[in-house]
């Protein structure tokens, strides 16, 4: 039996982090029901390529474990499923459910116990499109990306993501309550306080220090030397978060003791100097001979992975991070359960 075995989601919800939420829920045991708008169906349907097995991987690998039905809003079926789901999760525009009594409201007077969950761009109070890239560039995440000439957006729609795993986390919190008490709520997330609150010690020291961050490109404002840095042949990133490891990759490159970095804090004031002193080590080696030393003298560090290598590399480590459903690979839920372990039933096909 699966942690979450006789949970009924409607899944109103397109795109990514609605769908996001719904299939890691569907993985762990939930019986997703997937509604899509007939004729078209989910947006990412067109979203190729890439294409396998006929349909846009973008779709597939956000879609699986759930039952996909074609309906508008507005059929007698759609408040059929949703009135007796035991959660539902929608990211229309504010007002678009309740014009067909699909809101929080109308369907919690008929199943009290029902979760409700609501994913918003900018809260139920605005109707402002809730698009990933421009929530990273509304939200500040663009200014502290890239650099302060040519800002950056993440390389993957990161604002969604985060916001459905606080989906996920919202849903799961009041599955929790209804079991204690019986009594359904409104879950309600955005995009906008999802980013807002993933920005953490940058809008921390925002709000905290009243200090407006900067982009520094592949720099830490508050870690030196925690960045990309140049060895012979490709770049090599380190992430040295204390002194004992600064120690220890000051006596891996034989960079002589300095008194200008002897702290974390003098390292960050004086960081274009450091970079270059390591620099220089560095480029006298490739990548692959500096990880290997660096790690050995427990160094933080390792090269730019390209997917294909990222994927490699987490197979290599012991994790299995590729599953199968009938022929078709998908890459695996990341929670591990002891008991209760992720299953792969379907694709969304």
């Amino acid at each position: 039996m699966q942690a979450l075995a006789g949970v009924t989601i409607a899944d109103f919800s397109r795109v990514l982090a609605g769908p996001y939420a719904t299939m890691l829920l569907a993985d762990l045991g939930a019986t997703v029901v997937k509604v899509e708008r007939p004729g078209t169906g989910d947006d990412t349907r067109a979203w190729g390529p890439p294409h396998a097995a006929g349909q846009a991987t973008y779709f597939l690998g956000l879609n699986r474990n759930k039952r996909l039905v074609s309906l508008d809003l507005g059929d007698p079926e759609a408040w059929e499923l949703a009135s007796t789901a035991d959660v539902v999760v929608e990211n229309f525009r504010p007002g678009t459910m309740a014009r067909h009594g699909l809101d929080y409201e109308s369907l919690s007077a008929v199943n009290p116990r029902l979760v409700y969950c609501s994913i918003t761009g900018f809260g139920p109070s605005s109707s402002l499109p809730g698009y990933d890239l421009l929530v990273q560039a509304v939200g500040g995440l663009m200014s502290v990306t890239g650099t302060p000439e040519r800002p950056t957006k993440a390389g993957v729609a990161l604002v969604d993501v985060i916001t459905g795993l606080h989906a996920m986390a919202g849903i799961l919190a009041a599955l929790r309550h209804v079991s204690v008490t019986g009594q359904g709520q409104l879950v309600e997330v955005s995009l906008l306080s999802s980013l807002l609150s993933a920005l953490v010690n940058q809008s921390a020291g925002y709000v905290m220090a009243g200090v407006v961050p900067t982009a520094l490109g592949n720099a830490h404002p508050s870690v030196a030397p925690y960045a990309v840095f140049e060895a012979r042949d490709r770049p090599l990133v380190l992430a040295v978060g204390n002194d004992k490891q600064f120690a220890a990759l000051c006596s891996a490159l034989d960079l002589p003791a300095d008194p200008r970095f002897a702290t974390n804090a003098s390292r960050v004031a004086n960081r274009d100097s450091l970079t270059s002193a390591i620099n220089a080590k560095l480029r006298l080696a490739d990548a692959a001979h500096w990880f290997t030393v660096l790690n050995a003298a427990g160094v933080p560090c390792g090269p730019i992975n390209d997917v294909a290598e990222a994927v490699s590399l987490a197979s290599s480590v012991g994790l299995s991070p590729v599953v199968s459903i009938d022929g078709l690979s998908h890459i695996a839920n990341p929670i591990s359960l002891s008991r209760t372990p992720a299953v792969y039933r379907s694709n969304p096909l």
